[in-house]
């Protein structure tokens, strides 16, 4: 059993940045890939960055490409999302998760694991 934990979501102007985290219970952390999604009201979850575990190749969505950043601490078993030049679109509910499982990045039901998310409201 795998707990996830997020942080760092709020409150932030249109332009600025925001660093989100993920503490991750567990000793393979190193295994799994964990990605970031997110859901706005009334739209489906979507797909924001995924980050390998043990090669830490990472992959973002094209919605964020260029602005966001993924990258991950396997010591301290936490995946970060960094976030620059946010946009009022980019308001969402912040989910991180953590895959086992060989099957797409892009696909939430190839998740495992899920946290609780973490609220990001960009306003502009």
């Amino acid at each position: 059993q795998v707990q996830l934990v997020e942080s760092g979501g709020g409150l932030v102007q249109a332009g600025g940045s925001l660093r989100l985290s993920c503490a991750a219970s567990g000793r393979t952390f190193s295994s799994y890939g964990m990605g970031w999604f997110r859901q706005a009201p009334g739209k489906e979850r979507e797909f924001v960055a995924f980050i390998r575990g043990r090669d830490g190749t990472a992959f973002v969505g094209d919605s964020v490409k260029g602005r966001f950043t993924i990258s991950r601490d396997n010591a301290e078993n936490t995946v970060y999302l960094q976030m620059n030049s946010l946009k009022p679109e980019d308001t969402a509910v912040y989910y991180c998760a953590a895959k086992t499982r060989v099957t797409t990045i892009y696909d939430a039901r190839g998740y495992d694991y899920w946290g609780q998310g973490t609220r990001v409201t960009v306003s502009s």
